[in-house]
């Protein structure tokens, strides 16, 4: 299996529900449709920001074969089909396979995270590669998982052949240097996986980046890294420090709803999240909407 390398802005494509708490397929394929118009590498389906722990296998499918369907040609589709136990990660990413997905992200099993040593995590990328159709990526998101996924771990997986690569969304720069330590010369994709390291992690030699931001702002998050890669430092460095308040508040303060409600206000389809998630309120919309302005990402879409 030929190594897959990635370059560019890929986003962790939201999942929009309509009012009766069902996914939209149709709003679904018309943000495809308007990323296909951005110079992007690719579409994460079934990440964080996609609510995938609320959705069904069969719910899965359909948005695996969706983006399969939809992508502009050369696009990569990445499917997150990681599961709690070793044997439902290998079936749901033998299934994603079949569906036409490229590559697999798999996020650490965390339910019993106390155990979740580096022999277990070892094991279970092993197992899951050595019995699987695509290569596959280690998902790190401590936010979500509260595990942490060790250099020392990573050292010994990226030599795996088909373990093409890592998603890291720690957040946690020195942490970074680590990764990009013991992955040495290897040929392993290691990303980051949120915007408020991007241009940190552009100047540590990282091309590749899976982040929410890019849903609402995919325009911004590629320009980021093309102007830095252009020897346009400062100039990347102020986009970057403009956007950084919006990847906060869609990150973190107001989380997917704030996404979602980013995406409607910035041209995409964002929809209602799914419960027991909460939606948007009131004085939340009118705060993020100063956010967006204030990032001078709102003006030419907002009357």
């Amino acid at each position: 299996m030929a190594f897959i390398n990635i370059k560019g802005v890929i986003p962790p494509m939201v999942t929009p529900f309509d009012e009766y708490d069902k996914v939209d397929y149709d709003k679904f394929i018309k943000n495809i449709e308007r990323w296909n118009e951005y110079d992007l590498a690719g579409y994460l389906v079934l990440g964080s920001n996609s609510e995938t722990v609320y959705l069904t296998e069969d719910e899965k499918l359909e948005l695996i074969e969706l983006t399969v369907k939809h992508r502009k040609q050369g696009n990569l589709v990445v499917a997150g089909t990681g599961m709690e136990s070793t044997s439902a990660t290998i079936d749901l990413t033998n299934k994603a396979a079949v569906l036409g997905a490229d590559i697999a992200l798999i996020v650490t099993p965390f339910y019993y995270g106390g155990k979740m040593n580096d022999e277990a995590l070892i094991n279970f990328y092993t197992e899951v590669a050595d019995n699987v159709d695509i290569p596959i990526m280690i998902y790190n998101v401590t936010k979500f998982t509260h595990v942490n996924i060790s250099p020392n771990a990573v050292g010994v997986l990226c030599k795996h052949p088909n373990i093409i690569g890592m998603k890291d969304s720690s957040g946690n720069v020195s942490q970074l240097i680590d990764f990009k330590r013991v992955v040495g010369d290897a040929e392993f994709n290691l990303m980051i996986g949120t915007a408020s390291i991007w241009y940190p992690a552009l100047a540590l030699g990282v091309k590749g980046s899976v982040m929410a931001l890019a849903n609402c702002c995919p325009g911004e998050c590629i320009e980021v890294q093309k102007e830095f890669e252009a020897g346009n430092l400062e100039k990347a460095r102020e986009l970057y420090e403009r956007i950084f308040p919006v990847n906060s508040a869609v990150t973190g303060k107001y989380g997917i709803a704030g996404l979602k409600y980013a995406c409607e206000l910035l041209g995409f389809q964002g929809g209602y999240v799914r419960k027991p998630l909460i939606q948007l309120k009131d004085q939340e919309k009118i705060e993020l909407i100063e956010i967006l302005k204030k990032a001078e990402v709102l003006e030419e879409h907002w009357m």
